[in-house]
């Protein structure tokens, strides 16, 4: 167990030593010395400036996101690549965690690695400013540095207790050798929570904005630098997601601090942010699975289970109403959402989605396929590909990527206005992208929570129910509709992890990741017990709202 331990410690060290670029050449030795590796203020500012991108790499490349993304029905897939077709296949089959199995560790690696290594220099700057009282140069670079290292540990132990079901928890003065115990998910974003309260309290100094400090240095989001204010906006952005999402099921969503989540949303983001990726930037931001998809259909489809709630042609409810086994997704979508392509035929469609999208504006999001269909399960098939973000692959993989967007933010705070009882409020923050999709308005008309969404029998979002039928939506409903079309393919595992604390995900899913078997085995020796997750063991769904 020591010699794997520290080889995790050297692995560290290569990311700090390729995180400062030429400023830093450290020999790969297998018991590092991480005083030696933040020997000086550059190393330690370009490895805090590099901070997020670790982040950003970690939760979209080509492992767990796919996987996510077939568990909430988001997307479809057969194909073994990256275990899709085993995490689609319903019933729901375990996560297997066992020496053999497909890894579940790559994400769970580059996330606890970006963690420490951003706390050890955070404690190097400390040490600098107590030998050199000027540190990387000016008080408000001191700041600064301090504010992205803190966000940045936040961010790495947020998605740690968004995805897996236990992670270390580092803290600052932590010896770099040590082994920090395990700790469950909610210990683990309570931690994560706590390190973006400091960001936002260093970077609320008026010094951190001061000669030197903000705004952030161009490459801390790839292209988007942000003023202080604007970083306290994406951090606030940031918590209100985490507090939402690290909810497992929905008495545990219930439980969140709704307050607190609207407060930070109301002073979140006011514009999406965009960072650059892909290979043309030469810039190592990550473009991720949502080029990939765009290769072919069989790389993802779009299930009518969630996605048809779009309809009101009445095809969708015969869908519905057909057993899982004799589903057939081969339908038209008649929608007045203008996110899908108007038209009465096929053709029609085809030739109302035809134009290549140009940006993350460009409507509709939704093209009606010319290619051939994909062999698949009924209910997991259709006409349908989510074309939205293909003018990334569409520029060599390259391009603006939907790291946060204001509808996610706009869509949280609207949720906890429901459950705090401020319809009005709630409607408003829909209305946002709901009226934008040419749906009829819900502000002044939706006065209560049970109340449906107007529009009659050609309501949108029509949603099932457990006996087989289709019925409108209430505000509810309406709002998780307008998420599901925003976010979709955005960020990591967004209807996954909303979906679980809805309790709309199809039976027996899995909630969470096991921590995987390499972790165990380095932390305790191989002949440590492994465990599965899902799939009717451990954290499984349980059939849920629309009796999926």
């Amino acid at each position: 167990m020591k010699s794997i331990l520290k080889l995790a410690s050297a692995s560290l060290l290569g990311i700090a030593a390729a995180a400062c670029n030429d400023n830093l050449v450290v020999e790969n030795q297998s018991n590092p010395d991480i005083q030696k590796v933040f020997s000086d203020a550059s190393s330690i500012e370009a490895t805090i400036t590099s901070g997020y991108q670790t982040v950003h790499n970690a939760i979209t490349n080509t492992s767990l996101q796919p996987q996510v993304d077939v568990f909430a029905l988001e997307s479809y897939s057969s194909l073994n690549n990256f275990s899709m077709g085993p995490r689609v296949a319903i019933p729901r089959a375990p996560i297997q965690n066992s020496n053999g199995s497909p890894s579940i560790n790559s994400e769970f690696t580059a996330l606890s690695k970006g963690a420490r290594l951003q706390v050890n220099a955070i404690d190097a700057l400390y040490r600098l400013i107590k030998v050199q009282p000027a540190g990387l140069g000016t008080p408000g670079q001191n700041l600064r540095a301090r504010a992205l290292g803190f966000f940045n540990t936040g961010a790495s132990l947020g998605w740690l207790a968004i995805i897996y079901d236990s992670a270390a928890i580092v803290g600052a003065g932590m010896p770099s050798d040590s082994i920090p115990p395990l700790s469950g998910a909610q210990d683990v974003m309570k931690a994560a929570i706590a390190y973006f309260d400091s960001a936002v309290a260093l970077a609320n100094d008026p010094a951190a904005s001061g000669a030197g400090g903000f705004p952030t240095a161009a490459p801390w989001v790839n292209g988007v630098p942000m003023s202080a204010a604007e970083f306290v906006r994406f951090v606030r952005s940031y918590r209100a997601r985490f507090r939402a999402g690290v909810a497992r099921t929905p008495a545990e969503r219930a439980a969140v601090d709704w307050q607190k989540v609207i407060d930070d949303a109301e002073a979140g983001i006011t514009t999406n942010i965009q960072p650059l990726t892909g290979s043309a930037t030469s810039s190592g931001w990550n473009v991720g699975f949502i080029t990939q998809m765009q290769v072919d259909p069989g790389w993802s489809q779009m299930s009518m289970m969630y996605f048809g709630m779009a309809d009101t042609s009445g095809a969708y409810a015969r869908f519905i109403s057909t057993s899982l086994g004799n589903r057939d997704g081969l339908f038209l979508v008649q929608s007045p959402d203008n996110r899908w392509p108007k038209g009465a035929s096929r053709v029609d469609q085809q030739n109302a989605s035809k134009a290549e999208p140009l940006s993350i504006t460009s409507r509709p999001y939704i093209r009606n396929r010319t290619l051939a269909e994909v062999p698949g399960d009924g209910w997991g098939i259709s006409y349908y590909d989510f074309f939205r973000f293909k003018y990334i692959r569409n520029a060599s993989n390259s391009g603006l990527y939907p790291e946060f967007t204001k509808a996610e933010n706009d869509l949280l705070a609207a949720e906890g206005y429901i459950r705090k009882g401020n319809i009005a409020a709630a409607a408003a923050k829909i209305d946002l992208s709901r009226v934008a999709a040419g749906l009829p308005k819900l502000a002044g008309v939706v006065t209560t929570a049970s109340q449906a969404v107007p529009g009659g029998a050609g309501c949108v979002p029509q949603v099932p129910t457990p006996q087989g039928t289709v019925k409108c939506g209430d505000i509810m409903e309406a709002m998780k509709y307008e998420k599901r079309m925003e976010t979709a393919y955005a960020s990591f595992g967004q209807w996954w992890h909303d979906s679980r604390g809805w309790g709309d995900l199809p039976e027996l899913t899995p909630l969470e990741y096991p921590l995987p078997y390499q972790e165990i085995q380095a932390r305790y020796g191989v002949s440590q017990p492994t465990y599965n997750l899902g799939g009717g063991g451990g954290s499984s769904a349980a059939k849920g709202t629309y009796g999926f």
